[in-house]
């Protein structure tokens, strides 16, 4: 029997331990982070995204096996884009991580699982964008650790995005913003001083 095939787009072995994950399942995994070909595409069982920073065209979707899977630092619908974590702070809308199916949009799929967090903002343990980055990484990866059975085997239930939205390019990040260890609290009083 030949092993599934499965293309991961974005983070390499290095930045998430999702790939060791597939192939500790024994499945074949490729990673791109660059281009993606319509071959790549046709020859995948599943494509899975994490991280990855472009659309994929509709031509491409088109020849997949099943819909691709993509994990999105946010509570979908808010904040799709880039830098889903700083903006959820920043426009106070719900924080969390969403594993979805991916269509044309930028994180627009229907959502297959997803996941609410409260933080306190001055417990130290959360206090900068980069702590609570990475305590919704790892979340992120346990979830889908946690749903692959379901994930895998296409056993699972889509809702469809309501309700209100936001979304983000790259550059609607503030150009003087540089640091991830900065305090939120301390950040968001600078904003919301600037505004006055």
């Amino acid at each position: 029997m030949n092993k599934l095939q499965c293309l991961f787009l974005g983070y390499d072995e290095n930045k998430t331990n999702l790939i060791k994950f597939l192939r500790e399942k024994k499945i074949k995994v490729k990673n791109i982070n660059d281009h993606l070909t319509l071959r790549d595409a046709e020859e995948a069982d599943i494509v899975i995204s994490f991280g990855y920073q472009k659309l994929i065209k509709k031509e491409v979707l088109k020849k997949l096996k099943r819909p691709a899977i993509n994990l999105h630092m946010s509570f979908l619908p808010y904040n799709r884009g880039s830098y889903p974590n700083y903006w959820s702070f920043i426009e106070e809308t719900p924080k969390g991580i969403t594993i979805h199916e991916i269509d044309e949009g930028a994180d627009t799929g229907d959502i297959i699982f997803q996941k609410s967090f409260a933080f306190d903002l001055n417990n130290e343990k959360f206090s900068t964008f980069k702590k609570t980055y990475n305590f919704l990484f790892l979340e992120l990866e346990k979830l889908f650790i946690e749903k692959f059975a379901f994930i895998l085997g296409n056993n699972y239930k889509t809702k469809k995005q309501i309700g209100s939205f936001s979304d983000h390019k790259d550059s609607d990040l503030p150009k003087n913003f540089t640091d991830w260890d900065t305090n939120i609290i301390e950040h968001i009083k600078i904003i919301n001083e600037s505004d006055i």
